[in-house]
């Protein structure tokens, strides 16, 4: 894809012109001593993605404007979309922001959505349509429960008003990965459109528009495409981008004006991240030098078995089983043992060189692991011999999780 000036983006940004060869690049050790991020974005980077923020942009330059149509393109192309009919939004800000955008672009003033909510970021797209002003119906799932296409099909016959379902495909509150498939084919079968929040999921993942029928869905940069945080982006038909039209609540957030005026000029309407955008355009590259989404999916779900399996000798229990288990990040059962305090394992993780998550379960206490980033089998490996250091200087011998914790786990197991 050339610029204005006759410069591809790969040129513009590191004068090489060498075409990436297939492999699994080593990882970076995190160059400045800084811990690993085993989280669902931010997460740890390639040292050559930083090193693409070392120089500056000029956004209006041809060099720019050729790296956002590269960006633009290459996410298509992970996205499927051969036939041409769908096209890519960056916008600046966090995830949530194109979440808003989306909802507030592509749900019309007077549509109704069905929200599939089974944590946190469900409830949010609720909250999200809630402040616009969109009806809306909430499946609440609770913590952690699958949505399935058999309710979801009942509630699209219940009620005809209902114009879009929005689904969440990684719930990371839990690290369920979400049946989209089937409530993509439900969805399309009753005549409703489908929007869907792939932030944590999109670039490992499978989401290709060729098998899953979609309207729209959103992911950022920072997650498993391993860039850094500053931007996300919408891909959407073009034909519910034409249909946007007028129909946003905000200007910043108005998808239809970004698309239209980037498709004209090339430009973002507003200053755009251009560090950012550099250190995705790396991130891109290292994404195809992998091997693309079925690489990156596998690398992911390598770490989650390694992490799993290791975990499992020191006594710990996932929330999930293998069939809910994302390859994205593992909720862990808190150990029972009275010795065992979230806050003092953090700071233990952390002083070997680990970020981890704090859980969100409601019903039982928990802990995240991030199986995404730049980390492999290797990396999960010392991780669960961190864990079990942190375990023996905290006194606990045992990270078996409380009764109640199995039968949690007993209800998911039953009710999907």
């Amino acid at each position: 894809m050339e610029s204005a000036t006759g410069s591809s983006p790969a040129k513009a940004q590191t004068g090489a012109t060498r075409a990436p060869s297939r492999g699994n690049p080593a990882m970076d050790q995190p160059s400045q001593g800084e811990p690993y991020l085993l989280t669902p974005g931010p997460l740890t980077t390639a040292l050559s993605t930083k090193q693409a923020m070392l120089r500056d942009w000029g956004s209006w330059d041809g060099d720019f404007r050729a790296m956002t149509a590269h960006l633009r393109g290459r996410l298509l192309d992970i996205a499927g979309d051969e036939a041409g009919e769908y096209d890519c939004v960056p916008l600046q800000g966090s995830g949530s922001y194109c979440v808003e955008a989306m909802l507030g672009s592509l749900v019309p003033r007077d549509g109704h959505a069905l929200v599939l909510a089974n944590g946190a970021y469900g409830k949010r797209i609720a909250t999200t349509l809630r402040y616009l002003g969109r009806a809306h119906t909430v499946l609440d799932k609770g913590d952690y429960l699958p949505p399935r296409a058999a309710e979801v099909e009942r509630m699209l016959d219940a009620d005809a008003s209902i114009t879009h379902v929005v689904a969440v495909h990684c719930e990371t509150s839990s690290g369920i990965l979400n049946p989209i498939e089937e409530i993509a084919a439900v969805t399309a079968a009753k005549g409703r459109k489908l929007l869907i929040d792939s932030m944590s999921a999109f670039g490992a993942v499978p989401l290709d528009v060729r098998n899953i029928a979609c309207e729209a869905f959103v992911s950022s940069a920072n997650k498993c495409i391993e860039g850094v945080p500053g931007f996300g982006f919408v891909i959407a038909r073009k034909s519910a981008l034409e249909d946007a039209r007028g129909r946003s609540h905000s200007l910043a957030l108005d998808v239809h004006d970004q698309w239209d005026v980037m498709n004209r000029t090339g430009q973002w309407r507003f200053t755009p991240p251009t560090h950012t955008v550099a250190a995705f355009i790396e991130a891109l590259r290292l994404h195809e030098l992998e091997g693309g989404q079925p690489a990156r999916l596998a690398r992911y779900a390598n770490n989650r078995d390694v992490l799993v399996a290791g975990m499992h000798e020191l006594g710990f229990e996932p929330l999930l089983n293998a069939r809910w288990r994302s390859p994205i990040i593992v909720t862990f059962f808190s150990p029972a043992h009275p010795s065992f305090s979230f806050e003092r394992f953090y700071e233990l993780m952390k002083q070997q060189g680990f970020i981890i998550y704090p859980g969100k379960l409601t019903v039982v206490e928990s802990f995240r692991i991030g199986c995404i980033g730049q980390v492999d089998e290797h990396v999960m490996r010392r991780v669960v011999k961190a864990c079990a250091g942190s375990l023996r200087t905290m006194g606990v011998n045992h990270a078996a999780p409380p009764a109640a914790a199995i039968e949690e786990r007993k209800v998911l197991a039953e009710a999907a």
